[in-house]
């Protein structure tokens, strides 16, 4: 029996006003999209219309529902809030200017051994990558055969893929993810693949194709 395969797609929210202040939003309440940001909203209703999302959740941040509403408006689907994907706790560093934090002596370990530093007064990036990790898996089980939209923020995604790239914790911010990009992952069964990073063009079209096609592909594919 063929195993079913679930499509994640993981898309941070739009660009938000908070964007050249220097400061570190975190889940600082009020924070919405700008100009910039509900343009980025257009683009993605113009690439996920062409896809067969068949639930989208959402962080229940402001700068996330007003980048998943839209979309979910656009292809007749319900927002589904999902605590597990909303923002890093960043604790005392919350709303703080990142050039006073950047003179902290806690700001080389975030740095350079991330995976060793809880944000003074919040929660460590393990939980942060825990926590997400096991919604991502509670929709796989949720949704077998079928593609499903998350909307979250940039250091959720980052720990995440890190987690199915199988990369050290400690070099998760290499991974560049932008405003309103895309990232997707594919479950065949429990097994995980990344399918793309950071997608800002148009996306490929994701189908799931029937039993029989499968095994010819994989038929044609050993006898190449």
């Amino acid at each position: 029996m063929r195993e079913p395969t679930t499509y994640i797609l993981l898309i941070r929210h739009g660009e938000n006003d908070w964007v050249g202040s220097n400061r570190l939003a975190g889940r600082t309440p009020g924070v919405h999209l700008n100009e910039r940001g509900r343009q980025q909203v257009q683009q993605l209703i113009e690439l996920l219309s062409r896809q067969p999302v068949s639930a989208i959740y959402s962080s229940p941040l402001e700068r996330c529902l007003e980048t998943a509403q839209p979309v979910a408006e656009a292809l007749g689907l319900p927002v589904i809030t999902e605590e597990a994907v909303q923002e890093v706790d960043y604790g005392d560093w919350q709303g703080g200017e990142l050039k006073a934090l950047s003179q902290t002596p806690e700001w080389s370990l975030v740095q350079h051994h991330p995976s060793s530093f809880r944000f003074p007064g919040g929660e460590s990036l393990r939980e942060v990558q825990f926590r997400a990790v096991t919604a991502i898996e509670r929709m796989r089980e949720r949704h077998p055969n079928q593609l499903v939209a998350v909307f979250s923020h940039g250091d959720v995604i980052r720990t995440s893929l890190a987690h199915y790239m199988g990369t050290p914790l400690d070099l998760f911010q290499r991974i560049g993810i932008g405003t309103a990009s895309i990232s997707g992952l594919a479950f065949h069964g429990a097994r995980p693949m990344v399918l793309f990073v950071n997608y800002h063009a148009e996306l490929p079209r994701l189908e799931f194709k029937s039993e029989e096609a499968t095994q010819e592909a994989e038929h044609a594919a050993a006898n190449a």
